[in-house]
C-alpha cells in the first residue's frame, strides 16, 4: 500500500486543515505502516494501533510545539513519530542507530521526555505547566496521555492530588496494560465505561432539573438525590473530588467526536480528565482478538487479513531463555512448597508466568503497575510466614527502591527478588536496560545478590534463596541461557565456582558473562596464555577466599559484568581489596561505563562495550602485555 498522505506530511499542523475523510485515510496508512514494520522485526504493535485515531485527534486540535504533550510509558509512540517528521526513518525503529521505540528528545522537538516507565506523565505535565506559568506562558495546554493499565500507579494519584491549572489528562482506556488490568481502579473504570450514562445523560439532567429544592424533609431528600445522581453521572466522585472536570467516556476511534471534546477541553483552563475508550490492535483483526500476543508479536506477514508468523530457522541456538528457566524453577518450588508464592507487577506475560498463574491462582498475585506495592505486600506476606518470590524486571524494580529498604531489608525479611532483563534489554533501549541493580541493591544490609551463569545455577539459586533467612536477589538477562560444559557445583552461601585456573591470569566473571569469558579463555589458550575463569555467582557476599587468592596470586585479574561499573561487581572486588590492603594495580574491570546505553540488539551492544568474547580476549591480552612490560622494567 502506498502512503500518499504520510509520505507528504511535513508537519502535524497540516492535520488541522484535513477533512474527516483525510484523517481516516491517514489512520489507515498508519495501520498499514505498522503492519509493514512487523513483517521485518518485532515491535510494540497492539498498543500503537489502539491510539492511532487518538494521536491524530490530539495533533489536529493542538500545536504541540506550543502546547505540551507527554505519552505515558511511551511504547505507544509510533503514530506520533509517523506524523512528526519521522515517516522516512520509520523502518529503522528499534535498530542500532535508528529511531528509538520510545519518545526521544534528541529525535524531535515533539518528544519532551524519554518515557519508558509508567505513571509519571501527570506529574511531568504538571511540572511543565507550572514552569510555563512562571515564565509567562500559562496559556499553554499541558496534555498527558495515560493508559488505564498505568493509571493505578501511586504517582498518578500523588500528581492528581496536587493538580491545578491548564492541564488535560487523557485516560486511554483499553481494558488492558500488557495483560488484563487488575484491582479496584480497573473495576471503577469498567463501571464508568459500561454505565448507561452516555445515552441517558441528557434525559436524566432534564428530569433532575424539574426537582424542586425547598425546605421540608422530603424535598431536602429530593435535593440530595439530585446532587448525588449528578455526581454519579459526572464521572463519579473520584475524579471530581480530586479537582478534575470529567468528560466522557467517548469512543477513542471516532476522530470527529474526539476533536469536539478536545476543543471543549482546550477552552477549560483548569484540570480536565477526558476518558476515551479504545481497543488495542484496532484496525487489524488478529490483534483486536488477541492483544496480548500482539503486544510485541514475532515477525509476521499479512495474508488475507490474517497474521502468518515466520517460522524460526534451523540456524537458531535452540536454547531456552533465562526467563523460561526462571519460570520453570518457580513452578517447581511452588509444587514442592505450599508457602511459596509468586507476584509480579503487570508483567505476567513478559516474565512468562502464565503457567504459574493458571496452576496456582491462589498463590499468584499480579498487582498491576504498582511495583512499590508489590514489594511492601511481599514484606507483609513474609512476616506472616509465607516465602514470596517477587518477579519484576530489573529496571522496573527501581520504582520500589524505598520499599526494598524499609519493608524488606530493614525488617530482615527473606523475600526473594527475581530480576529479569538484568543487563542490556536490547531494542527497548536505555529506559529498559537493567544495568543499575547491583549498585542500588548492594548498599542495603540484609540482602544477598546472585547472578546465574546458566540454567543449573538459576534453579539452584532459587532453591537456596527459599531456605535462606534474609532477602536475596537473583539477576539474569533477557537472552538465551547457555549450556556450560561442566559438572556444576552446589550453590553455597557466598561461594564462587572455580571453572579453571591459569598461571598467566584470571577472569572473574559474573552471571551471563561466564560463557563469553570461557570462550575468551579458549582463544587465549590458542594464543599461548593460560587464563583461569571463575564463576563468581555471588556479588554480595563475595567469596573472599577465592577472590583473595586470585588477587594475591594472578599476574592479572579481569572482572566482567553486564552491569554498571559504578557500584557493581568490579567495584565490590576493589572494595574488598582495599579492606584487605591488597594490590589492585593488576585489576581491570569490564562492564557498563558511566553512560546510558542506546538501543540495539543485545549482541551488538555487548560487542560495542567490549563485553563479548572478543572484548574479554582483547582486555586479557592487553593486561598480559602490561604485566610483561612491568616485569621488564
Amino acid at each position: 500500500m502506498e502512503h500518499p498522505i504520510l509520505s507528504k506530511l511535513q508537519s502535524p499542523l497540516e492535520l488541522h486543515e484535513m477533512s474527516a475523510a483525510e484523517l481516516d485515510q491517514t489512520a489507515a496508512e498508519i495501520c498499514d505502516v505498522m503492519c509493514e514494520l512487523l513483517s521485518e522485526r518485532s515491535a510494540h504493535f497492539a498498543s500503537n494501533l489502539g491510539v492511532v485515531e487518538l494521536c491524530l485527534a490530539l495533533h489536529s486540535v493542538f500545536d504541540f510545539l506550543q502546547d505540551r504533550l507527554i505519552w505515558d510509558t511511551g511504547h505507544q509512540i509510533y503514530p506520533h513519530k509517523l506524523i512528526t517528521g519521522r515517516y522516512q526513518q520509520f523502518k529503522s525503529i528499534r535498530t542500532k542507530k535508528g529511531l528509538m521505540g520510545y519518545p526521544n528528545p534528541s529525535e524531535s522537538d515533539y518528544d519532551l521526555f524519554m518515557t519508558g516507565h509508567a505513571g509519571a506523565s501527570v506529574s511531568t505535565v504538571q511540572g511543565l505547566h507550572s514552569g510555563d506559568a512562571l515564565t509567562g506562558n500559562a496559556e499553554r495546554k499541558a496534555v498527558a496521555v495515560i493508559g488505564d493499565g498505568a493509571f493505578p500507579s501511586g504517582i498518578v494519584y500523588e500528581a492528581m492530588n496536587n493538580a491545578n491549572g491548564n492541564l488535560l489528562v487523557v485516560l486511554n482506556d483499553n481494558e488492558m496494560s500488557i495483560c488484563p488490568r487488575v484491582g479496584g481502579v480497573a473495576s471503577y473504570l469498567d463501571r464508568l465505561r459500561n454505565s448507561i450514562y452516555p445515552s441517558l445523560k441528557a434525559g436524566v439532567q432534564k428530569v433532575l432539573g424539574r426537582v424542586p429544592v425547598v425546605g421540608d424533609p422530603a424535598e431536602r431528600f429530593l435535593a440530595q438525590m439530585k446532587e448525588a445522581v449528578k455526581a454519579g453521572f459526572h464521572g463519579g466522585m473520584l475524579f471530581a473530588e480530586m479537582g478534575f472536570q470529567y468528560l466522557g467516556p467517548i469512543d477513542g476511534h471516532d476522530i470527529g467526536l474526539m476533536r469536539k471534546y478536545l476543543k471543549m477541553a482546550k477552552e477549560i483552563h483548569e484540570p480536565v480528565l477526558l476518558h476515551v475508550v479504545t481497543q488495542k490492535g484496532h484496525g487489524f483483526k488478529p490483534a483486536e482478538e488477541d492483544p496480548r500476543t500482539f503486544h510485541a508479536p514475532p515477525v509476521f506477514e499479512r495474508v488475507e487479513g490474517k497474521a502468518v508468523f515466520q517460522q524460526k530457522g534451523a540456524g537458531g541456538s535452540g536454547l531456552l531463555n533465562y526467563t523460561n528457566h526462571a519460570r520453570d524453577a518457580i513452578l517447581e518450588q511452588m509444587a514442592k512448597h505450599e508457602r511459596v508464592t509468586c507476584m509480579t507487577a503487570a508483567m505476567c506475560q513478559g516474565n512468562k508466568l502464565e503457567p504459574v498463574r493458571d496452576l496456582y491462582p491462589d498463590r499468584f498475585f499480579d498487582v498491576g503497575i504498582c511495583e512499590g506495592h508489590a514489594v511492601a505486600f511481599a514484606g507483609g506476606q513474609c512476616k506472616a510466614g509465607i516465602r514470596p518470590v517477587v518477579a519484576i524486571y530489573s529496571t522496573f524494580l527501581q520504582r520500589s527502591y524505598d520499599h526494598i529498604f524499609q519493608e524488606v531489608c530493614l525488617q530482615d525479611l527473606p523475600v526473594t527478588f527475581m530480576l529479569d532483563r538484568a543487563g542490556l534489554a536490547g531494542p527497548d533501549g536505555p529506559t529498559h536496560h537493567g544495568v543499575f541493580d547491583l549498585g542500588y541493591l548492594r548498599v542495603f544490609p540484609n540482602i544477598s545478590i546472585m547472578a546465574p551463569a546458566d540454567e543449573h545455577d538459576l534453579k539452584a539459586m532459587l532453591d537456596f534463596s527459599l531456605t535462606h533467612d534474609s532477602a536475596t536477589a537473583i539477576r539474569y538477562p533477557k537472552g538465551a541461557s547457555p549450556e556450560l560444559d561442566r559438572e556444576p557445583k552446589p550453590v553455597e552461601f557466598g561461594r564462587a565456582e572455580v571453572l579453571s585456573t591459569g598461571k598467566d591470569g584470571t577472569i572473574l566473571a559474573l552471571g551471563a558473562m561466564v560463557e563469553p569469558s570461557l570462550r575468551a579463555a579458549a582463544k587465549l589458550q590458542d594464543a599461548g596464555l593460560e587464563v583461569g575463569v571463575v564463576n563468581a555467582r555471588f556479588v554480595k557476599p563475595l567469596d573472599e577466599h577465592v577472590i583473595g587468592e586470585v588477587l594475591r596470586n594472578s599476574p592479572f585479574v579481569v572482572t566482567v559484568e553486564e552491569a554498571a561499573l559504578i557500584g557493581g561487581f568490579g567495584s565490590a572486588v576493589l572494595e574488598f581489596a582495599a579492606e584487605r590492603r591488597l594490590n589492585t594495580a593488576h585489576v581491570c574491570r569490564l562492564g557498563i561505563p558511566d553512560i546510558f546505553v542506546e538501543h540495539g540488539e543485545r549482541g551488538e551492544l555487548l560487542s560495542d562495550l567490549g563485553l563479548d568474547d572478543e572484548g574479554v580476549y582483547r582486555a586479557c591480552k592487553d593486561m598480559a602485555q602490561d604485566t610483561a612490560n612491568m616485569e621488564t622494567v
